[in-house]
């Protein structure tokens, strides 16, 4: 064997060892670049530090995310009278649409006192929030999506301004919990 012989087999050695990590290492990078984070002028209202701001809420399944965070909490109310918490804390790879606590109050509050005594009608309307699969940012222009309840959701938009059923506006988008994409929205979505 000639001394450029070897010397090409070991490059060729090295390649093949060194090709493979440096994609390993690449690639999540190249993923993390595709990553935006949440968006949307709701964010900022959201705490900034504690369980219940974007980095806390990602640590725990979406229930429990959501009772750490103040702007959510008539939702976690009506979620514990529906008897969901675990169910929602359980599911694998699911997208909320969660209204904040303004977008409860939008509903007059003698209508809304009714629906939360009413365990069905409320499973309801608060599955109807919630897609079985995993939605971001990227799948939001022109989406359309089954939703738990077995009605269907749309959205559309684009940049960072995008709306559900054509008028209800994503507040703050792509907040990750340990289960779960949330998408804050700034009114009660009801099922046809």
């Amino acid at each position: 064997m000639t001394t450029s012989h070897i010397t090409r087999r070991a490059a060729a050695a090295a390649a093949a060892v060194i090709l493979p990590l440096s994609l390993g290492i690449l690639a999540p990078q190249a993923f993390a670049s595709n990553t935006t984070g949440p968006f949307g002028p709701g964010c900022a209202s959201l705490p900034t530090s504690g369980e219940g701001s974007v980095d806390g809420m990602a640590d725990d399944p979406v229930a429990t995310a959501a009772a750490n965070n103040p702007e959510l909490s008539t939702l976690v109310s009506a979620v514990k009278a529906a008897g969901l918490v675990d169910t929602l804390n359980n599911a694998d790879d699911i997208t909320v649409f969660a209204p904040t606590n303004d977008a409860f109050a939008k509903i007059p509050k003698a209508d809304l006192d009714k629906v939360l005594a009413d365990k069905a009608a409320l499973t309801k309307i608060l599955t109807y929030h919630v897609v079985g699969e995993q939605v971001d940012k990227s799948d939001l222009a022109g989406g359309s999506f089954k939703t738990l309840q077995g009605g269907t959701l749309t959205t559309d938009g684009s940049g960072d301004a995008f709306t559900v059923n054509d008028t209800t506006k994503i507040v703050c988008g792509d907040v990750p919990t340990a289960n779960a994409t949330v998408h804050i929205v700034d009114t009660v979505l009801m099922p046809k």
